[in-house]
């Protein structure tokens, strides 16, 4: 059955059916849901581009990286893009992703929104100092970032408490007794990584306990860093009594640091990692267990991804931040200070 055959059949206008299946709100909901059952009744079903020639979007949300970055390959990037298409397909959207080189980065934004490829963006792994919300305001194209942006903005976000997430961790290791605590953080130009290291300065600043310069690594997270780092680390003389990780994948590579170096965890060194629910790796069922800062990336995907789409949708320009929280999980991997000879 087409657009025309099931006007007829409801007695309905074709423009009448049409915007009640696409959920104009000038459609009385009795009519809106008259239409909607008749068209499942009847297999009926839009054509797409129809459609969006007609609501003049094209349900699609862009996301755009540079090359070089590593984004395709981080399990965590790719954890979030997951979150993100579930919640893209159920509600029948789109993901346009873009990959230019860095000199074509802001010309890309132009292109996407001067074409109509996609209806609005997402921004991912701000920056400090990031240029692209101010394009994409001067493009009046709709956006939500995944994180803040710094210097603190209006900008609609989806992100957690960093900073005090890594302030509590430190703060349990420091109850714990332990005074050289050595932070294998994210890279220092994203401000992930600059909130969680004011996180971890400002509990070792309540208790006045000094932070080693030395101890403080800035490194993509990966577990042959996590390893490289951790080695480093634990030649220095005293060596630290723990570790804080700003990644799961970074614990895993100072777990084989430590094994080589001969030292027991919790007993040698104590661990806590910050924990993205990957579904590869279970921090409980490791040995031992790791105490983690528990923060689900894939939900943040479909929660990003439903705060754009009501962004687009919003018949008045508006701007929301939501803050998903984030638990401490105690578990093997935390023990009392060792005293060191």
């Amino acid at each position: 059955m087409n657009l025309r055959e099931l006007s007829d059949h409801l007695g309905l206008s074709q423009a009448t059916v049409s915007r009640a299946l696409n959920g104009y709100r000038e459609i009385r909901a009795e009519t809106r849901a008259r239409v909607v059952e008749a068209a499942e009744k009847y297999g009926y079903r839009p054509n797409s581009h129809a459609r969006n020639l007609a609501t003049g979007r094209a349900r699609t949300l862009a996301m755009v990286f540079t090359l070089g970055t590593g984004l395709p390959l981080d399990p965590h990037f790719l954890e979030f893009l997951v979150g993100v298409s579930e919640w893209a397909s159920v509600n029948d959207l789109s993901i346009n992703l873009s990959t230019p080189d860095a000199s074509r980065e802001e010309a890309t934004y132009r292109h996407i929104v001067r074409t109509g490829l996609a209806d609005g963006f997402i921004v991912n792994g701000p920056r400090v100092d990031d240029p692209r919300p101010g394009w994409l305001k001067s493009l009046r194209a709709p956006y939500v970032v995944h994180g803040s942006t710094e210097p603190a903005a209006p900008d609609s976000c989806v992100d957690i408490d960093n900073e005090g997430a890594f302030a509590r961790a430190t703060a349990h290791l420091l109850d714990l007794g332990h005074r050289r605590i050595a932070l294998l953080n994210g890279p220092g130009h994203y401000v992930f990584a600059a909130h969680r290291e004011l996180g971890f300065r400002r509990a070792c600043a309540a208790r006045g306990v000094p932070v080693d310069p030395s101890l403080l690594f800035a490194t993509e997270m990966t577990e042959e860093q996590g390893f490289l780092l951790g080695r480093r680390a634990l030649a220095a003389s005293p060596r630290p009594t723990a570790f804080l990780c700003a990644s799961l994948i970074l614990a895993l590579g100072l777990l084989r640091a430590l094994a080589d170096a001969g030292l027991s965890t919790p007993r040698d060194c104590s661990i806590i990692a910050h924990d993205d629910v990957f579904p590869f790796v279970n921090p409980a069922s490791l040995r031992p267990a790791l105490t983690t800062t528990r923060s689900p990336i894939r939900e943040h995907g479909r929660h990003v991804a439903e705060l754009l789409n009501r962004k687009i949708e919003a018949s008045t320009p508006f701007e929301a931040h939501e803050m998903i929280a984030v638990d401490l999980v105690l578990r093997e991997s935390t023990g009392p200070a060792p005293r060191l000879v």
